[in-house]
């Protein structure tokens, strides 16, 4: 049996540095000499645990030894555990204390070796049984929340801006990124899901046991989360937030028109600033990454809900300057009812199928003439009815749309723009994108462009696997009947779905 995960064995001679710090740390607790199994722990983990035990006076072997008193293990299966210790060949295995992560933790929080209860120990009946001198504890149990009716899908969940469980939503969030960024791509999926389910709870999860029966809740996103209600902070969010190239990525794709393989190609190429991107000679940006260097400054920072309205107002009156009938909406995350965004999104069509082609070439001209227009990169549609329906979802949509930064000035802003410190010029630059979908396709459109991406996704696998149907951002399809459905209205697709209807601003899943 290959236990060389198990254990540590510390062949490596300490780095000076890390001798050094430790020959200063002060003991404090001399009748304890504590172990911590690396299995299922990791090293990093374990390497953090090690310096934060003997920083509040703690002595901490890297070997298991017979001077070793509390043996502390994470997460370890109590047969396989207590197999292994059997091998290691200690004196007197009755002595050595075999502890859950539980009893640590309290320690650390206290600042000193807790009584060891029987909730701590690890024990297998057949191997161990418990000292004399530990007293029973009687079992604590988590009340669990009110679980039994959350959904596995976003579409059958309520969620509101109010996200009660931000501190874990935002760690798995970083965890999802960064799956992202290496391309595992169920990895991410699985992290997003389960924050888009605790985000839809009512109120705070203040223990592990209040997430029993919740789903989309993976091995992982459970022990982030026991992670932070015992320290307030999950130590693998840190280490990738500190890794470079973590840094790197997150930072080039924060560029208009930079995506992660973009990202990853100047990564790789030794580049880790916008600086090197600018000045290196190889380096050709296309269009889009032009403007989105040039006008950073102002694109990286949120859109306030007056200054989308102010959007709304100035692409409104051009629309209906050139057709007045013409139907507008304001999408995306401020139809959810955010405050803030990165961009402002629009949907226009006309009442009458066909009189929409065409109109958005006129509005890029409209808004060039009001000399307001920075950038623009038109694309026409592709859409063809004939090839639907589609069982491979395209993560954009086949209709006319052009991707905008606009300038927005001051006066226009109820209260005012946001500015950056130090900044006084009267007007800032905003992303806006226009889409024009016929009008028979405006329901499923939108829909799909109110989102929430998880919201969307969520509705797509619940009409795929609950009711044999298709759906994307130009129709539903009902596989069993072999027809397109009639969808004039977003409530006609949750009522072809069977789905009690979700407002905009129960959607930010």
């Amino acid at each position: 049996m290959n236990h060389a995960g198990m254990l540590l064995r510390g062949k490596k001679r300490s780095r000076p540095v890390e001798a050094s710090a430790r020959c200063q740390e002060e003991v404090k607790f001399k009748e304890v000499m504590v172990y911590l199994v690396e299995k299922k722990m990791g090293r990093s983990r374990r390497n953090f645990l090690t310096s934060l035990a003997r920083s509040k006076g703690f002595r901490v072997d890297d070997v298991l030894s017979d001077e070793v008193t509390h043996v502390v293990a994470e997460d370890n299966q109590a047969g396989g555990l207590w197999s292994w210790l059997r091998e290691q060949g200690l004196r007197d295995i009755s002595k050595v204390q075999v502890l859950d992560i539980s009893w640590f933790t309290e320690s650390m929080r206290e600042g000193r070796p807790v009584t060891v209860e029987s909730r701590h120990h690890i024990q297998v009946r057949d191997f161990v049984q418990l000292p004399a001198s530990v007293t029973p504890s009687p079992t604590v149990c988590s009340t669990p929340a009110a679980v039994d009716n959350v959904s596995q899908y976003a579409c059958q969940r309520r969620t509101t801006t109010e996200n009660h469980n931000k501190m874990f939503t935002d760690a798995l969030e970083v965890l999802a990124e960064s799956s992202e960024f290496n391309e595992n791509e169920g990895r991410c999926l699985a992290f997003r899901r389960a924050a888009s389910v605790l985000k839809s709870l009512p109120s705070a999860v203040r223990s592990l046991g209040a997430t029993q029966g919740l789903p989309c809740l993976g091995e992982h996103t459970e022990a982030v989360i026991e992670e932070i209600l015992q320290f307030g902070r999950c130590f693998k969010v840190e280490e990738i937030q500190c890794d470079e190239r973590y840094q790197a990525l997150k930072l080039f794709t924060s560029v208009f028109g930079v995506g992660p393989k973009t990202a990853e190609k100047w990564y790789r190429r030794g580049l880790r600033s916008f600086k090197e991107i600018l000045n290196e000679p190889a380096i050709q940006l296309n269009k889009m990454q032009r403007a989105g260097f040039l006008y950073y400054r102002d694109i990286s920072k949120t859109v306030s809900k007056a200054e989308a309205q102010a959007l709304r107002c100035i692409i409104e009156e051009t629309v209906h300057w050139i057709m007045p009938d013409a139907i507008l909406a304001l999408t995306g995350g401020f139809r959810r009812g955010k405050e803030y965004g990165h961009d402002v999104d629009f949907l226009v069509t006309t009442p009458e199928l066909g009189r929409e082609e065409g109109l958005l070439l006129h509005v890029i001209d409209r808004l060039q003439d009001q000399g307001i227009l920075l950038y623009c990169e038109h694309q026409g549609t592709t859409f063809d009815a004939t090839k639907l329906p589609s069982c491979n979802f395209e993560a954009m949509d086949h209709f006319e749309k052009c991707f905008l930064i606009v300038r927005l000035y001051e006066d226009q802003v109820e209260g005012g723009l946001q500015r950056n410190p130090g900044d006084s010029r009267a007007w800032r630059a905003i992303r806006v994108d226009l889409v024009v979908p016929p009008v028979d396709r405006y329901a499923t459109a939108l829909l799909g462009w109110t989102g929430s991406r998880q919201f969307v996704r969520d509705l797509r696998r619940f009409a795929r696997k609950e009711r044999r149907m298709l759906f994307d951002n130009h129709a539903l399809y009902d596989k069993t009947k072999k027809m397109f459905l009639s969808t004039t209205t977003e409530e006609d697709i949750f009522v072809h779905l069977g789905l009690e209807y979700v407002e905009p601003w129960q959607r930010n899943a």
